[in-house]
């Protein structure tokens, strides 16, 4: 075969094949979108603790979330806590309960608890110390902020 030849084949192939290739439909997953709640209050502001809660439940409906609790809110998270209330929420130890029984991690600052005076081992059931690799790979989307 000559060269000219072998041009004229490559291009039939082009103009045959080609368009072929790139007109097939691609199947790509949506990805779905990430909630990322950081809530730093606990007794000493019920308003902002019990909101980022709510959020986060009406959120994990048809999103993936996490929440993570810091500075006062670590508080809350121990075994034996004081449940916090406020008109027009839920309680905050409702709310915990039903986030993990959506497989939401909850995760709270180790160096926070140790500051309120508390171990890891005295975190409620569910709750996890925060694992930064955790905060970057709970969803393959986007991930969206709400701090509070």
């Amino acid at each position: 075969m000559n060269q000219i030849t072998s041009k004229l084949l490559l291009l039939l192939w082009v103009v045959i094949y080609l368009p072929n290739i790139f007109s097939q439909e691609q199947t790509v997953q949506p990805t779905k979108d990430g909630v990322f709640i950081h809530i730093t209050a606990g007794y000493d502001d019920p308003h902002r603790l019990l909101m980022p809660l709510k959020m986060a439940t009406i959120m994990a409906a048809d999103k993936d979330v996490i929440v993570y609790m810091d500075i006062e809110a670590v508080k809350v998270l121990v075994k034996g806590s004081l449940d916090v209330t406020h008109p027009e929420f839920e309680s905050a130890h409702n709310y915990i309960k039903k986030l993990s029984g959506m497989g939401v991690g909850i995760y709270a600052c180790p160096t926070c608890l140790k500051v309120a005076g508390f171990e890891v081992k005295d975190l409620m059931e569910g709750i996890l110390p925060a694992d930064k690799d955790k905060f970057f790979s709970f969803t393959k989307g986007r991930i969206l902020t709400l701090d509070y």
